[in-house]
């Protein structure tokens, strides 16, 4: 279940189409290079449906950004303070939730992992550099094939453009913040 409310999945789809439109793209389009349906694109973009982080990210990969940077786009005109409380909407994601931990578009974008899957799934790959902490429990990250174990109190840091994916390892649930550069 997403638990994402009707204005935030909204502006999730307001800022789909924009970046969309300004590519030049059809919905075909981005639902191809995305895998997904364009009857499905085509209810995010009119707020209809809820995407999964695995979705988002998807869509982001098609429109040349990342999922973090799609969801604040979808946050409102960039204040110069950004208060962050802990009821915000999160969206689904591998093994649990994420959430923004800004608002607005930004040049970092620091996000809460409550969870992680308990197997590896896809690679990510996005042009920003990643920072993540791990506030509870240890998960392994694999960058390019090279897993690293990475546990409560520790981060890892890694440049943009190298795949990675992370799972967790072990029974207490991992709950990380995760910083990537808006590139």
């Amino acid at each position: 279940m997403t638990v994402l409310s009707g204005d935030v999945g909204l502006r999730v789809g307001d800022a789909v189409r924009t970046r969309r439109h300004a590519l030049g793209l059809t919905l075909v389009e981005v639902a191809s290079r995305a895998r997904l349906s364009h009857p499905f694109l085509s209810q995010l973009e009119r707020g209809l449906a809820r995407p999964s982080m695995r979705s988002l990210t998807a869509i982001a990969s098609a429109l040349g950004t990342s999922a973090q940077a799609l969801m604040a786009e979808s946050e409102a005109p960039v204040e110069p303070v950004s208060l962050v409380r802990h009821d915000t909407d999160a969206v689904d994601s591998p093994g649990g939730t994420v959430r923004s931990l800004v608002r607005g578009e930004r040049a970092m974008l620091p996000s809460e992992y409550t969870g992680a899957p308990a197997r590896f799934h896809d690679y990510f790959c996005h042009p920003g550099e990643e920072f993540v902490y791990v506030v509870a429990g240890v998960i392994e990250v694999d960058v390019d094939g090279e897993l690293h174990v990475v546990g409560e109190g520790e981060s890892i840091y890694y440049a943009g453009g190298l795949r990675h994916r992370w799972r967790r390892a072990g029974a207490i649930e991992a709950r990380l913040v995760v910083v990537q550069q808006n590139a």
